[in-house]
């Protein structure tokens, strides 16, 4: 507010002394034209960004070190599942880092298999129709299903609460990743929104098979984020299954997280 006075109050100052100098140079003889420099006006400053922020709390117990951490997540994967058969999905090495890696490359194009934190779907891409008709298979939906089933079987609180008490395993991965002054948290509610954001479909899906690879008919379907065609190919009751279950992730996600401001690098 205070700038913002100064501001009006040098405005009024320098409009009265420009009007004073131009009566009084009328009734001067004209001297030669004078070539002024006017600086250029600063820059705005940049707005503040805002992050989530998850603090885990003050009794959390000692963590191991990141790079010894597998045993650790997958005793805490066990007990969130429940179902200890299912838990041979969990690609067992370096899970964290595999799980960071995977939420930042959910909202790009492609997300390489490599780092995964779970196995792959078994069998292959089921499609049905010709070539001029090609769609999915509505067979092809039953690969997605034991993912499913660990999705509803999973506790989103309990999941959380894992999370918020590992978070500092979770952000060292992350600056390891080639982030170092930026937050985990806020990469993660980014995926979760990206994945919300998949649109709702409505089967059949049509395909077309340019090279080795399939891509959805739709232009508007194929340009979206690797994670959202992830979940577009699970078919529709799947989908439905897993945004339901990252809608309770992110509602327990907000009980944990503060929202902070830190200045913008200049």
């Amino acid at each position: 507010m205070k700038n913002s006075i100064l501001v009006a109050v040098v405005a009024v100052f320098l409009g009265g002394g420009v009007a004073a100098y131009w009566y009084w140079q009328d009734n001067q003889p004209k001297p030669a034209p004078v070539k002024v420099q006017v600086p250029a006006p600063p820059l705005p400053s940049p707005k503040p960004e805002m992050h989530q922020v998850i603090e885990p709390p003050p009794s959390s117990p000692p963590l191991p070190a990141l790079a010894n951490s597998d045993n650790f997540m997958l005793d805490a994967l066990t007990g969130l599942i429940g179902d200890k058969s299912l838990i041979r999905f969990i690609h067992a090495g370096k899970i964290i880092h595999n799980i960071v890696a995977t939420i930042i490359n959910l909202t790009s194009n492609r997300a390489p298999m490599s780092v995964m934190p779970v196995e792959q779907a078994s069998g292959v891409f089921l499609t049905a129709g010709k070539e001029e008709y090609l769609i999915i298979s509505p067979k092809n939906a039953a690969r997605y299903t034991p993912y499913a089933k660990i999705a509803e079987t999973i506790n989103a609180k309990k999941l959380v609460e894992v999370y918020v008490g590992l978070y500092p395993l979770f952000q060292q991965a992350y600056e390891e990743l080639g982030y170092p002054k930026k937050y985990f948290n806020d990469q993660l509610i980014e995926t979760l929104d990206n994945l919300l954001d998949a649109p709702v479909i409505i089967e059949p899906i049509k395909l077309v098979h340019p090279n080795v690879l399939y891509q959805f008919a739709d232009p508007d379907l194929e340009s979206r984020s690797i994670g959202q065609r992830m979940l577009m190919r699970t078919g529709s009751k799947n989908e439905s299954i897993f945004k339901s279950k990252l809608r309770e992730i992110k509602q327990e996600l907000k009980l944990h997280t503060h929202e902070i401001e830190v200045e913008r690098a200049g």
